[in-house]
């Protein structure tokens, strides 16, 4: 239910990568809040002064007597509701970081870019789903090789916008990308929040946007280019180039 205050008390919606740090902090202390009125619910259940948890069982300290979760439940009806709050005294960001290598190869003919190899490492603290994590990396690469090649608002003379639909705007499409993206995390847990996780929404983007017009350029020797770099712009630096050799 994301952000609705009808529903819920507060509501600031998901982004900026905090939803898991600042989320799942608040579910990480409400869980523990959770075992502890489960403990004492079931030491009432089992009739002794405190029950130990583990791995979804409350147990009754030197027997074999148990109670689940869902026997706690039926026995004692809305017992187990709750709220908690995870607000950090300091508030800070988590820093993820990474590094990404674009290897790219321009024909001067056309001026025509290809990504031959694309290379990422990050370090995003603690993975609740690793494969979550790559999807949105690959997604983030997408969006800034778009950004880099293609993506351009154009309006007429008349300030009419020519590019409104995907039929006119550049997308970047799966012959765009590379064929992989070697992809490795590296996880320090982040020291700010309880889970040790780090955002990572805005990581692919962020890096590949650099490092594949840093490779242009780098293909350019050195000729600055504004984005979208386009083949009609690299064939245009390209000609210059030739003629000043």
């Amino acid at each position: 239910m994301q952000g609705d205050t009808d529903r819920m008390e507060v509501g600031h919606g998901t982004g900026g990568s905090r939803s898991l740090a600042w989320g799942g902090g608040a579910t990480w202390v409400a869980a523990d809040e959770l075992i502890e009125r489960g403990r004492a619910l079931a030491a009432e259940l089992l009739g002794v002064d405190d029950a130990q948890y583990e791995a979804g069982v409350f147990r009754a300290g030197g027997t074999n007597a148990t109670r689940t979760w869902a026997e706690i439940a039926v026995a004692r009806p809305g017992a187990l509701d709750g709220r908690a709050r995870y607000a950090p005294a300091n508030p800070t960001p988590t820093f993820p970081n990474g590094c990404h290598i674009a290897e790219v190869s321009l024909d001067p003919r056309t001026g025509h870019v290809s990504v031959e190899r694309y290379t990422v490492v990050d370090d995003f603290g603690v993975l609740l789903n690793p494969e979550l994590v790559v999807g949105q990396i690959h997604g983030g690469v997408a969006q800034g090789l778009g950004q880099v090649l293609l993506e351009n608002v154009v309006y007429a003379d008349g300030a009419q916008l020519v590019t409104g639909s995907f039929m006119d705007y550049g997308i970047p499409r799966a012959e765009d990308m590379p064929e992989a993206i070697a992809f490795d995390v590296s996880g320090t847990p982040s020291p700010t929040n309880p889970m040790g996780v780090k955002g990572c929404g805005e990581a692919g983007t962020i890096g590949a946007l650099p490092s594949l017009m840093n490779a242009i350029i780098d293909a350019l020797d050195g000729v600055q280019v504004e984005m979208p770099a386009t083949p009609e712009k690299l064939w245009r630096a390209c000609e210059a180039l030739r003629r000043a050799a």
